[in-house]
Parts: C-alpha cells; structure tokens; sequence
C-alpha cells in the first residue's frame, strides 16, 4: 500500500524491451535507501517489485505485457522521469489516501492554466471511471495522491501547488501526455456492497 506521497523525481537509466515484459532500472537515491529484493516501490503509481537494489541508487524491475497495455510505463525512456514512493510503513503518517498502485486506467492531459501560486491541470478519464470520482475527494494521478477541483462528464481538474509542480513529473507534463489513473478504491467496494445489496432485496 502507498500513499501518494512522491518521495522523489528519478530517472530511467535502463530499459529493455523482451518479447512480453520489459525490465527497468530506476535511478533513486531516497528510496533505494532502504530497499531490497522483493520490496515495492511505485513508479509512476504503479506498484512494481524490486528485482535488485543495484549500486548508485539504482534498483531493476520486471514490468509484465498486462502492466504495459494497462498503464503508461510503456512509454518512458531512458532519460525519462518518474514519481517514486516506497511502500507506506504501518507507523507512518497517511499524508494522501489509501492507493494500492493498481492502475485502472490512463487518462490524457487536455489543458494547463496557470495561476499566481499554482496550476489548473484538466485530465481526460475513460468514462467508466468517472463514476468512482466526486469534487473534494481523491484521484492518484501518475502516483501522486491529488484532490478533485473540478468534474465533468469525462474529465476531472486538479490544482497543483508549486511543490507538486517542482517535485513530480506532472509540473512538466504536456497537453496530450498520458498519465496512470488510480481511484478511489473505497468508491469501488461501496458500489460492489451496493450492487450485492440490491441483488438480495
């Protein structure tokens, strides 16, 4: 479990592609610090198991075809960046929401607007997930936990501070760019009690 809570910015040093899976290796200090075989870290907001904790602050994992189809690591290269976090420790502080690191989804920026002390971004969902999403509730965006600003019929809007903005690959993202999305996983058991309910009555 994580939190959205990026710890760092790192950076793919190494990425092969193989018939039906990829290996990445990860640049990341912070949260390599700490890490070893079979640990999880998100990248991007997708969970991902550690493989090796090379030297230098790198690590190496192994990305399935299911994963690639389903989310948007398909797409860095090496050189690219990408939002890292550790798995959340049972004593810690629960700085986002609950995020599982199971993409449902990729969503597609449609527009920046700029502010004095932060930033307007607009993201195309699918439109089976627009259900799960209500205005001032949680959205995981590329493995940042954000909140809902704004909601349409198949779109959502987040407000970026200036440390999202510096510290995230979203402060960079271009109009078009795809990014993972994860919601909220309580919207998703309450419609699955919901429905199971209604079947009994």
């Amino acid at each position: 479990m994580f939190t959205g809570i990026v710890e760092e910015l790192g950076e793919v040093v190494g990425k092969d592609d193989l018939a039906d899976a990829a290996r990445f290796v990860i640049r990341g200090p912070v949260v390599t610090a700490d890490a070893g075989h079979g640990d999880s870290i998100a990248v991007n907001g997708v969970c991902l198991t550690v493989v090796d904790v090379l030297p230098d602050g790198r690590f190496s994992a192994d990305v399935m075809a299911e994963t690639l189809d389903r989310s948007s690591l398909g797409g860095p290269a090496v050189g690219s960046p990408v939002n890292l976090e550790r798995a959340a420790a049972l004593n810690s502080r629960l700085g986002g929401h609950i995020v599982q690191g199971h993409v449902d989804g990729t969503g597609s920026v449609i527009s920046r607007t700029p502010s004095e002390h932060w930033e307007v971004v607009r993201i195309a969902l699918p439109a089976a997930l627009s259900r799960y999403l209500v205005e001032k509730g949680s959205i995981t965006v590329d493995g940042i936990s954000l909140t809902v600003s704004g909601l349409g019929p198949d779109w959502f809007e987040v407000s970026l501070i200036p440390t999202t903005l510096a510290m995230t690959t979203l402060g960079a993202a271009p109009v078009g760019a795809m990014v993972n999305l994860e919601v909220d996983v309580i919207a998703k058991y309450v419609e699955r009690l919901l429905g199971e309910q209604g079947k009994q009555g």
